[in-house]
């Protein structure tokens, strides 16, 4: 496991994160993950979508899972969705929720814009895939941490 990665975000920052994880998972059955490390090689969609796999985010029952990818070194992140939520969304929705987490990160706010980019991502989850009774947290809302 990376140091670095591990370790771009504080404790604290971690926890913020996670309750932001936590409160936009509160009215949805759509699963948000988090993955950090510090470099990849390749295209950064080709290795979030690796990623994606490797944590079974495909294993959800509606295929509504979200992942944020982050590269520390490389400077580079993408946020991809499963099949169910690429089904519903505009075309446009990713591209949108990365212009505004650039806006938070371009001035060194990367927790923040984190934070930002989950928040709509959960808003967006909520009207297709609402809250039911029976629902259940398919994934682990953990921040996940790469080798490289």
């Amino acid at each position: 496991m990376s140091a670095s990665a591990k370790n771009f975000f504080t404790k604290i920052q971690q926890a913020e994160i996670l309750l932001a994880i936590k409160s936009a998972e509160l009215d949805t059955s759509g699963e948000i993950r988090v993955h950090i490390e510090s470099q990849y090689h390749g295209d950064v969609l080709d290795r979030a979508a690796q990623v994606f796999d490797k944590l079974k985010m495909q294993n959800t029952k509606l295929r509504n899972g979200v992942l944020f990818y982050l590269s520390i070194d490389n400077r580079r992140f993408a946020v991809i969705g499963d099949a169910g939520v690429n089904a519903v969304v505009k075309e446009d929705f990713w591209d949108n929720v990365m212009i505004i987490m650039i806006e938070y990160f371009l001035e060194g706010d990367f927790t923040e814009g984190l934070i930002e980019g989950i928040r709509k991502v959960g808003e967006e989850l909520k009207k297709f895939f609402p809250y039911k009774d029976d629902d259940v947290n398919e994934l682990p809302d953990e921040i996940s941490f790469g080798e490289n």
